[in-house]
Parts: C-alpha cells; sequence; structure tokens
C-alpha cells in the first residue's frame, strides 16, 4: 500500500485513442514513401536528355508504364563508366525485386513518345530494347482502398468519445449521456444576483412563490398542522409579463438547489431520449431534495396527447409528457421536489398535466396595471442618467397595456435615443419618443408621397381625430401625425382607459372613432381608399367579438361561441348551424355600417372644423390635444359634466 501512495512512483501513461490516430498516420506516410514504385529514389531525367542519351548509345533498354506514364531508362555497361552517369548506377534505397532503372522519365502522349524514340533508333540504327508494361503499387492501392473506411471508423470513435459518460467508466454506468438531463444547477453557491427586489409589481404572483420558498426553507410549520407542500405551481400569462423574471428570483432566494431547463431540451431525434432525461432530471433533484425544478416553456411537451396526430404513429412527445405525469405524481414520488413551470400558452396543455396533485397551483401572470408599470419603471431606470427627476406616474400613463419587456424596452431605446441625439442624459421627451417608436415603428420623412396622397392622409388622421373629439367613450387624443412611421403612413395617438369590463356603448363609439377616418374622406372627396384596411380590420374583430363571444347583440342574444379551455370538441366545424352564421355575418355588417353612417354625420356637422384641422396637419405634419381644444373647444360631454356639478354650500 505504501507503494502505491508513494507520489514518487512513476505512474503508467494513461491510454489515448490519440496514439491510434498517430499510428494509423504514420503507416500512411511510410506508406507513401516506402511501399510506392521500386524506382521511388532513381533519378529523374527529361524527353531531351533521353534523346541525347538514346543517340549517344547509352541506353540499352527502355521500358515504357503505360498506365503511370512513366518510362524505365536502363544503361548499357559501358555508359555506366562514364561520368555523366556517375552515382546513377547505384541502386535505390529500397530496390524491389527485378531489375533496378538508372533513371525514370514522366512522359506526356505516349504515341509521340514513342514514335520519337522509333525514329532515333533508325537514324542511328541502335538495338535499343523497347517494352510495354503495366505497374501497380500493391500497398498503396490496398491503402487507399481502406482509407474510407478509415476515417469513417475514425469519426465514429470521435463522436462516441464525445457523447461518452467517462472513459474507462466502470460497470453499471452509462455509456452515452445523450439521454442526461440538460438542466442547469444553481445552488446556494452560484452567484445569481436576481431576488424578488428586482421583480417590480406581480405581487399577487411573487406572494405565492414565495411561500414556496418558505415551504422548502421551513416545511415544519405547514406540516405541522397536517397541510402537504404542493408539488407545482405554473405559471401562465401573456409573454413578457415577467414569468422567467419570477423564476430567476425564486433561484436567487431560495437555499436549495434549483434546476433550470426549457421544454425543448427534452426533445430529441432519438426514440426515448426524452422520456430518460425527465427521469434522469428528477433523479437529480431527488438526489439533492429538498429542490425545484424550473421548466420554462412547458407547453412544448406538455400539448394535450392525441390532439392533432393525424399519422397515427407512436409520438416521443407523448412519451416524455407521460414519463413527466408520472414523475410528477405516481408511485414513489418524492415530496421534497417542487416543479415550477411558466407557459403562455396554457389552453393547449394536457389536463393531466394540468390537475391537483401535479400543478396544484397556476399563477395567473396578467399585464401590469397603472401601479405596477410605475413600479417596473422604477426598477429599469435604475442604471439610466435621466436629466432630471421624471414623472413616473406620467410615464406609467403613457404606456397602457405594455408588458415588463415592452416597458425594459421602452427604457433602453430612450437611452439610444438620447444618445443618438448626443445628450448627456435621458430627457422626458426621449421616453416619449421610445414609445413612439416601439408602438408605431420607425420615422420615414423621406419617403416619397404626391400631395394629394398626402392631404388624402392628413384628412384621414383628421376624421379620426375629429370623430374621437365628439364621442364621450371614444379614448383622449394624445397627437395625430401624418409623417409614414413602419408600415403606416400616418397615425392619430390614444391614451385609453383601463377598464376592467366594457360596456356596448363604450365599444361602439371606439368602433364609430376607427371609421372616422374612411368617413372622412368619403364626406370631403366622396371617394373611399385602401388606407383604412387596419382600421376595418380592427372593427370587424370588435363587431365579431359582440356578436359570438360576449353576447352584446340582441339579434342573438345572450349567447358565446367562445371555448376559454381551448379544447375544441366540435374539430374543424362551426359550433354553429349555417343558418346562425348568416345571421352573425349580418349583424357583424349591421353594427359596423352603423357606426359608419354615425362617423358620417357627425363629420358632416363638424366640416368646416374638420378641414380646418386637416389644414394644420398639413402645415406642421405633427398636431397635440392643444390644437384640437383651440378649434373645437372642449368636449361636448364635459361641458355637460360641469353644468349637472352641484353649487358648492354657502
Amino acid at each position: 500500500m505504501a507503494k502505491e501512495n508513494n507520489p514518487n512512483t512513476p505512474k503508467k501513461p494513461r491510454f489515448s485513442s490519440w496514439w491510434i490516430y498517430g499510428v494509423v498516420i504514420a503507416l500512411i506516410i511510410g506508406f507513401q514513401f516506402f511501399g510506392g514504385s521500386s524506382f521511388s529514389n532513381t533519378e529523374k531525367t527529361t524527353t531531351s536528355e533521353l534523346q541525347e542519351y538514346l543517340r549517344n548509345g547509352d541506353i540499352s533498354k527502355i521500358i515504357i508504364i503505360t498506365n503511370t506514364r512513366q518510362a524505365k531508362v536502363f544503361l548499357t555497361e559501358e555508359a555506366m563508366n562514364k561520368d555523366v552517369h556517375k552515382g546513377v548506377a547505384e541502386k535505390p534505397l529500397f530496390p524491389s525485386a527485378g531489375l533496378v532503372p538508372q533513371y525514370i522519365l514522366d512522359y506526356g502522349d505516349l504515341q509521340i513518345f514513342q514514335n520519337e524514340i522509333t525514329e532515333i533508333k533508325k537514324e542511328n540504327n541502335l538495338d535499343t530494347i523497347v517494352e510495354f508494361d503495366t505497374e501497380s503499387n500493391v500497398l498503396g492501392d490496398l491503402l487507399l482502398s481502406l482509407l474510407p473506411f478509415a476515417l469513417i471508423i475514425g469519426i465514429w470513435i470521435y463522436l462516441m468519445r464525445r457523447m461518452s459518460g467517462g472513459a474507462g467508466g466502470g460497470a453499471g454506468g452509462q455509456i452515452f449521456n445523450i439521454g442526461k438531463s440538460k438542466a442547469k444547477l444553481f445552488d446556494e453557491k452560484t452567484d445569481t444576483r436576481t431576488s424578488f427586489k428586482d421583480v417590480a409589481g406581480l405581487e399577487g404572483a411573487k406572494e405565492e412563490v414565495q411561500e414556496i420558498v418558505e415551504f422548502l426553507k421551513n416545511p415544519d410549520k405547514y406540516t405541522s398542522l397536517g397541510g402537504k407542500i404542493p408539488k407545482g405551481a405554473l405559471l401562465v400569462g401573456p409573454p413578457g409579463t415577467g414569468k422567467t423574471l419570477l423564476a430567476k428570483a425564486v433561484a436567487g432566494e431560495a437555499k436549495v438547489p434549483f434546476f433550470s431547463l426549457s421544454g425543448s431540451d427534452f426533445v430529441e431525434m432519438f426514440v426515448g431520449v426524452g422520456a430518460s432525461r425527465v427521469r434522469d432530471l428528477f433523479k437529480q433533484a431527488k438526489d439533492k431534495s429538498p429542490a425545484i425544478i424550473f421548466i420554462d416553456e412547458i407547453d412544448a411537451i406538455g400539448r394535450a396527447r392525441g390532439k392533432n396526430n393525424f399519422t397515427g404513429s407512436n409520438d416521443e412527445r407523448e412519451n416524455t409528457l407521460n414519463q413527466l405525469l408520472t414523475e410528477m405524481d405516481g408511485f414513489g414520488t418524492n415530496t421534497n421536489v417542487i416543479v415550477l413551470a411558466a407557459t403562455n400558452r396554457a389552453d393547449v396543455l394536457d389536463k393531466a398535466l394540468m390537475r391537483a396533485g401535479r400543478f396544484d397551483r397556476q399563477i395567473y401572470v396578467d399585464l401590469p396595471d397603472l401601479n405596477e408599470r410605475k413600479e417596473i419603471f422604477e426598477v429599469h431606470l435604475r442604471p439610466i442618467k435621466t436629466a432630471e427627476t421624471l414623472d413616473l406616474d406620467f410615464l406609467a400613463k403613457q404606456t397602457p397595456g405594455f408588458s415588463g419587456a415592452d416597458i425594459a424596452n421602452v427604457c433602453n431605446e430612450a437611452a439610444l435615443i438620447a444618445a443618438r441625439k448626443e445628450k448627456k442624459a435621458v430627457t422626458k421627451q426621449d421616453f416619449l419618443d421610445a414609445v413612439d417608436r416601439i408602438v408605431g415603428g420607425l420615422e420615414k420623412k423621406n419617403k416619397i408621397i404626391t400631395p394629394e396622397e398626402k392631404k388624402t392622409i392628413a384628412f384621414h388622421e383628421a376624421g379620426h381625430a375629429t370623430v374621437s373629439w365628439m364621442l364621450e367613450h371614444a379614448a383622449p387624443l394624445v397627437k395625430v401625425t401624418i409623417v409614414p412611421r413602419g408600415q403606416s403612413l400616418g397615425a392619430a395617438w390614444y391614451l385609453p382607459e383601463e377598464r376592467l369590463i366594457v360596456r356596448p356603448e363604450q365599444m361602439l363609439d371606439e368602433m364609430c372613432a376607427t371609421m372616422g377616418g374612411r368617413a372622412a374622406e368619403k364626406v370631403v372627396f366622396n371617394k373611399i381608399s385602401t388606407g383604412a384596411l387596419s382600421d376595418l380590420e380592427k372593427v370587424t374583430k370588435q363587431a365579431r367579438a359582440m356578436v359570438t363571444i360576449y353576447g352584446l347583440n340582441d339579434e342573438l342574444g345572450n349567447i358565446t361561441y367562445y371555448d376559454s379551455s381551448g379544447q375544441n370538441e366540435y374539430g374543424f366545424t362551426k359550433p354553429y348551424s349555417e343558418e346562425t352564421a348568416q345571421k352573425i355575418d349580418l349583424e357583424i355588417s349591421k353594427i359596423i355600417e352603423a357606426q359608419y353612417q354615425r362617423a358620417i354625420k357627425l363629420l358632416e356637422d363638424n366640416k368646416d372644423k374638420l378641414s380646418e384641422l386637416a389644414e394644420r396637419l398639413l402645415e406642421k405634419e405633427v398636431i397635440f390635444k392643444d390644437d384640437l381644444e383651440k378649434i373645437f373647444g372642449r368636449r361636448p360631454f364635459e361641458k355637460e359634466e360641469e353644468e349637472l356639478e352641484p353649487e358648492p354650500a354657502k
């Protein structure tokens, strides 16, 4: 034992497959140099020198090798003693059986070469022997024939070593790690800086996941009363709302091992790999329990089984899902492993995956409201150098419907805009420009537009602004522009009210304001154009939603054809008859046409103000709410509200 532990004892050199590669290369080089023709070391000559030697009578025999375009040249005994041939009569280093030539010659065309030799023999009356032969390199040909197989075997050995679970592994060890989990492990020693302080808003979701962390830190607090630790929590919500960020915060806060991976990491071209990776993932987590597993975009493997499987073949994804279901809630499951998952497509997930006992909690991460957007701005403004103290309430109001990722993009874009303008700090206007850039796209001031088209665009946008100004429930106008931006030739910017429920009159006012652009073209030019495409698309969706989803149509009544579960039991057929489909189409058309005529009536009553607004828009290209107040005065319903206000008590 002492001898084995002695550090001075020389160690056996570790065998490496690179030795095999070295030997193969050495053999190739050896065969190339030493296994070639019998005259590989013989001195070469030229055609002109050969002709001179032949005329001098120095050559006794010429053997022409037809397949290699070479000729062996043998000298006479007298010629070997001449000074000109001194040294060439010596034998080559590795001669093969048979005579050794003194010279070799590379010739071009065989017929020309033969004719030249024959002519010289006739002119000088020579008896030089000329023979024809073929020669092959047995070892070289064999090596070349085996070389492709050797390369394939070498590549195979290389790939197997790359996929090997470890050279020289013991019995019972895995040969390949292709079935190993690709999860990234975070533990308390890992530098994970994200914490719950970095997650702004999402108070309800944070409370849920914080409690999960507490379950693992102090399980006795909850199990002492007979409760059980939840097995899983599913984060559901639109893209960019912070689901993955919330999981990163859990990784930073939890003092337990945290395994993170994506649903697509289970997908592989080989059969059975996905299920093997699921087994390996939970085995690692159980070995380090208590632990947390986070699967991002779980819909990659969690789709409903048997849905859209037209081939009838065994689906590898379904095998992976079956293994995941078994690991989460089956015989022998370990309750000290909690699974967190995130998706924005919960409607396509399998019902067995969603049930209690697997994902006990479904946490909906919604788009942030006004106060939450303010908190998110506070987080993302920390590294940004601003010119003054920004009004965060104002910024939050300017970004309705923005997700956390959108707000982060606004802050970054504002910093880029300020840097592009060579400012030393980011100002309020930079943030407004950033919002315009993200919502509408990049300005294209150099876009070629004819005066007639520009006038049509101006009246179109003025029509939107005019109608929305006259309607009580339409969104308040912020600004109107006819500068092309993105794919649009002009735009009207509104600040929509954030409503939890929407009434029919509110939807109708919004549709009427949307149709104001086409209505203005009809009123002013008595013509319509293709510029209202996006408007028509928007109002058609709104009208269809009123009729088929929200049940806000008197003709069809209180009925909806919306399936929130996403499990369409009707397949490709519509959940209503052809007669009902005709009624739906008719009601949608009625709603849109009614709001279109309503917009025309409003614009005809205010045609002079519409023209004044369009002319100002042509002059300035961008107008704001103040310009509308100068032309239209205060909004009509605002005056009525002031008149209805009670007098202050004396």
